[in-house]
């Protein structure tokens, strides 16, 4: 996410304890946050992806091996 974009939200959060936002401003926040989380969420995952759990007897297994399996 681009840093405008954080210092957007930001603006609008301030804006929103001091006086309140309009409808507009609400609808802004909402679609920043939003993208914001999509982008947040998409990095832990590939940190998640990524990760191997090494037992003591030297072994490896990723992450992804103890996912529940519905």
């Amino acid at each position: 996410m681009e840093n405008s974009h954080l210092k957007r939200i930001n603006e609008l959060a301030a804006k929103a304890k001091a006086e309140g936002l309009t409808p507009e401003e609400e609808e802004e926040r909402r679609v920043l946050r939003e993208a914001y989380l999509k982008e947040f969420r998409a990095g832990v995952k590939g940190i998640l992806d990524n990760t191997t759990v090494k037992y003591p007897d030297g072994s490896k297994a990723s992450l992804s091996s103890f996912r529940k399996k519905n």
